[in-house]
């Protein structure tokens, strides 16, 4: 029986349709335009449609669509989707040349683009465009993402979800993906670029002007597009708050959100730095970890990198070492069914963290799938606690089919609790991860390559450790006869130095030297503050379209938002106006696509066209997907459908539980106990890299309590020798202070001394914070 390879050969075991993609990248302060050219030819002696399934960053918008058949480039139109459907099927049917490019209705991070009636020895050039705005990570750095892989997306049972526009997603392994990558990016900002990192190999940076102000940058040759193409870039003073107002399109109507023009601030909110030093010692921290067989996955896809559960377990260890007592925790774990370790959140002590790690030490990648709807569910249906404001930290890599439901959850609970969310590897959905956050009121972090995940966790408890910013209001002070409209949803969460940004359309008449003021009031542990931004309505120059365009996409989400709240004869309305404004501005939403037709004499087409799925890049599916093409009569769609249904078993990993981490600062946590101190035991010494016998000869005389000692040697220790690594335990070595000086003892500078003595360290008192 004949293997049907749909996806991967054609019947003549010819390539894939799609030969190569071609990617600009134009980034301008923290907003960037992508142009990606997918370049098909078709090889067969028959007509074809290529279906191309395919990741976008989850807030793109996409707002530009055309193809290039020999000399003749068709552009596309958005049009509301069923009438963009129904026209792509007339077209091949009476034989004419077709592209339809539409967005998943369970996730806006996914496309598909369907080639349709690509004659036999034809080529086509697609050229899609999008605008996004680059998150802010940690170490200041803007983040872009070019998606490579998109992992199967797991589909709850019962769920009756398809695909991203009816398709079922092909994977194969990485490194046989028959496509080529060329990616190009250029660099303009008002600040200087300090420098550019990437997961991939680049040539070097290449400056354009002394200012540094204007740079590029490009992937080196011969990079297969085996995985995401992440960059970092990173702007000498960043933290500073700019608006930018942009000119309204001459061609579009006035009053329109096109036609008039758009202003975008980028706020910095800076706190009192009193407030800012004090950590809260009170919180209820739920924790939800994805156990799904593809969390067997290695991060980066390499041997010699810790599977993504592996991680978690390590990353969990220093979140329960780092809270603060007297709060409350449990932690809930997911795949196609859900577990929590104890009925209902418990106080932090002793006891309670040391039974939590003792099952996190045990938790391994075999729950199946990833249905994380119903252990959201079972979190929010549990009570608050009184003064205990719930904080929720989901680990997951993010694949999941239902993420509009899943978003919408967390938003219908928003006013309960925080949501910091963490997308482990690649393929781990965007719009997700960054949804989760958005409509929880808290943080995303994507951890890829040789991110260690500690430091991103950490600095989102630091995060959750900070007061709750409430009462949020910007009002703004515009020249007479000027009003601002604001069109990007409600700011719902600030954090200190994270960025925050908002749309607004202007109307009105204004003086070239106009100016406007935006004031951000809000309320942070009980007291009143606002931070003030002055700017000129003077539109800036050559920025294109893109802040409309992204004023367009935060619009189209709001209103889609709202569209999926239960609100009975509403919900057509608010679709209209979505499609309205998706038509206007070009920009794609969940109820429109983009399609392009090549009017001809083409003949109409006897029976059906042959359709080719191509393939996308997969992690999770490298060996067993190709051995069971091979070895079995299997074709690729049934196989794709099979494990979007169930996933397979994981390859069985040895538990943590009963071995001590083998990296000597999880050594040194895990003995920690949950008031902050250590115990003088002999894996400590191991820890500190000495014997028992050394560290209890160069103990003071004068030490009375052997907790005081240990904790001390602890302290000098992390700050001697681990200060690159001070992101992750400084919330645990502040816990540590405060049970020292609690203790009011009187050798703590006898002990520092010979303390340094023992480890070779030269610690001051001061710089332990005692």
């Amino acid at each position: 029986m004949m293997v049907n390879c749909c996806g991967l050969l054609t019947m003549n075991k010819e390539p894939v349709p799609l030969k190569s993609v071609e990617v600009e990248l134009e980034v301008r302060d923290h907003v960037a335009t992508v142009a990606s050219t997918l370049n098909y030819e078709n090889k067969e002696d028959k007509p074809i449609e290529a279906v191309f399934v395919f990741p976008l960053p989850g807030d793109a918008a996409v707002c530009h669509f055309s193809a290039k058949i020999g000399q003749t480039v068709i552009e596309a139109e958005v049009k509301e989707k069923q009438k963009a459907r129904e026209e792509y099927d007339d077209a091949l049917s009476s034989g004419q040349q077709a592209f339809l490019l539409e967005e998943s209705a369970q996730s806006p991070d996914i496309f598909s683009l369907s080639v349709g009636s690509l004659p036999p020895g034809e080529s086509a050039s697609i050229r899609l465009e999008y605008v996004t705005e680059l998150s802010v990570q940690a170490d200041d750095g803007l983040r872009f993402c070019l998606p490579a892989v998109l992992n199967p997306r797991y589909q709850p049972q019962g769920s009756g979800i398809s695909g991203g526009g009816n398709v079922q997603v092909t994977s194969l392994p990485a490194s046989l993906v028959p496509y080529s990558l060329s990616f190009l990016a250029c660099v303009t900002t008002c600040r200087p670029v300090s420098k550019i990192e990437s997961n991939c190999t680049l040539d070097p940076l290449q400056y354009l002007n002394t200012e540094q102000t204007q740079a590029t940058i490009k992937l080196a040759s011969g990079h297969k597009f085996d995985r995401d193409v992440e960059l970092l870039i990173y702007y000498k003073d960043a933290h500073q708050p700019t608006a930018v107002v942009e000119a309204g399109q001459a061609s579009a109507k006035s009053g329109t959100v096109m036609g008039d023009p758009v202003v975008m601030l980028s706020l910095y909110p800076e706190f009192p730095q009193a407030l800012m030093s004090s950590v809260a010692s009170c919180g209820e921290f739920v924790c939800l970890l994805d156990r799904s067989g593809s969390m067997d996955s290695r991060i980066n896809n390499s041997k010699d990198h810790q599977s993504r559960i592996s991680s978690a377990r390590d990353t969990l260890l220093l979140l329960l070492k780092s809270l603060p007592m007297g709060c409350y925790f449990n932690i809930y774990s997911f795949g196609s069914s859900y577990e929590h370790i104890f009925p209902k959140s418990v106080e932090y002590s002793q006891k309670t963290m040391e039974e939590a790690l003792k099952k996190v030490g045990e938790m391994e990648a075999n729950l199946g799938g990833t249905e994380i709807l119903e252990p959201l569910k079972h979190i929010y249906s549990q009570p608050c606690i009184h003064n205990q404001p719930r904080q929720l930290f989901v680990f997951t890599d993010g694949e999941v089919g239902n993420t509009k439901q899943v978003i919408d959850l967390v938003k219908k609970n928003s006013h309960s609790h925080r949501c910091f969310s963490f997308g482990i590897g690649e393929g781990a959905s965007s719009a997700l991860i960054n949804g989760l956050a958005k409509e929880g009121g808290g943080h995303a972090q994507f951890i890829t390559g040789t991110d260690r995940m500690q430091p991103k966790v950490m600095q989102s408890l630091r995060y959750a450790l900070q007061p709750a910013v409430v009462d949020i209001s910007v009002t703004w002070d515009m020249p007479k006869n000027v009003s601002a409209t604001v069109l990007s949803p409600p700011i719902t969460a600030l954090f200190q130095g994270q960025r925050s940004l908002v749309y607004a359309k202007l109307t009105g008449q204004t003086s070239e030297d106009a100016e406007g003021c935006v004031t951000v009031k809000y309320s942070l542990a009980g007291r009143l503050s606002q931070n003030q931004l002055q700017f000129s309505l003077k539109p800036a120059g050559d920025t294109g379209l893109t802040v409309h365009r992204l004023a367009a996409r935060a619009l189209i989400r709001s209103l889609e938002m709202e569209e999926r709240e239960p609100r009975g004869q509403q919900d057509e309305s608010v679709k209209k106006k979505v499609v309205e404004v998706s038509v206007q501005s070009g920009v794609s939403s969940a109820f429109t696509a983009f399609i392009a037709v090549k009017k001809g004499d083409g003949e109409v087409i006897q029976g059906p066209l042959v359709r080719r799925n191509v393939p996308t890049p997969s992690e999770c599916f490298k060996v067993l997907y190709l051995r069971v093409l091979m070895a079995c009569s299997l074709s690729a769609d049934s196989f794709s459908a099979r494990c979007l249904g169930k996933a397979s078993p994981p390859m069985p990993i040895i538990s943590s539980a009963s071995q001590p981490p083998k990296d000597p600062l999880l050594q040194l946590v895990s003995l920690q106990k949950a008031s902050g101190c250590w115990d003088l035991v002999p894996a400590l010494a191991a820890a500190l890299g000495k014997t028992s016998e050394e560290v209890e000869k160069l103990k003071p005389a004068s030490v009375v309590n052997q907790e005081v000692w240990a904790t001390i040697l602890s302290l000098i220790w992390l700050h001697g020798v681990k200060m690159d690594a001070q992101e992750e335990w400084e919330l645990l070595a502040i816990k540590a202070v405060s049970w020292l000086r609690a203790q009011n003892a009187s050798c703590v500078k006898e002990c520092v001394e010979a303390g340094n003595a023992l480890l070779g360290c030269r610690v001051q008192e001061d710089a332990l914070g005692l």
